[in-house]
């Protein structure tokens, strides 16, 4: 994002007064927490998946051992499926940044008269 138009005219007094009014706009703010529990919602969820595929490596190899079909066993299956998992998450999350966190910049952008 390029700087607002008075800090690229070289006026650091009224830039600072954009920035303090973008710091404490209720938008800005509103984006900044969406945006976070968002982000660690996802990591969460990838995380549980992960960890829960590492427990079942480390402690339930039977279980990943047992045989999908003639030639492929459950552990490679569940580790597909956490190969997908993972860019369904990725998918998830670039369609909320491009609404629903868009839409905040925007109106953060409004508020500030950007």
């Amino acid at each position: 994002m390029a700087p607002p138009a008075d800090a690229r005219d070289g006026d650091p007094a009224t830039a600072d007064a954009v920035t303090q009014r973008i710091l404490h706009s209720p938008s800005f703010q509103e984006l900044v927490r969406t945006r976070t529990r968002f982000a660690w919602t996802m990591s969460g969820i990838m995380l549980a998946i992960y960890l829960g595929f590492i427990f079942l490596v480390a402690f339930a190899q039977g279980v990943l051992a047992v045989k999908v079909g003639t030639t492929t066993s459950l552990g490679i299956v569940l580790g597909v499926v956490v190969i997908l998992a993972a860019f369904a998450l990725t998918g998830i999350y670039v369609q909320r940044a491009n609404g629903r966190f868009d839409e905040l910049t925007r109106r953060v952008r409004q508020e500030a008269g950007r």
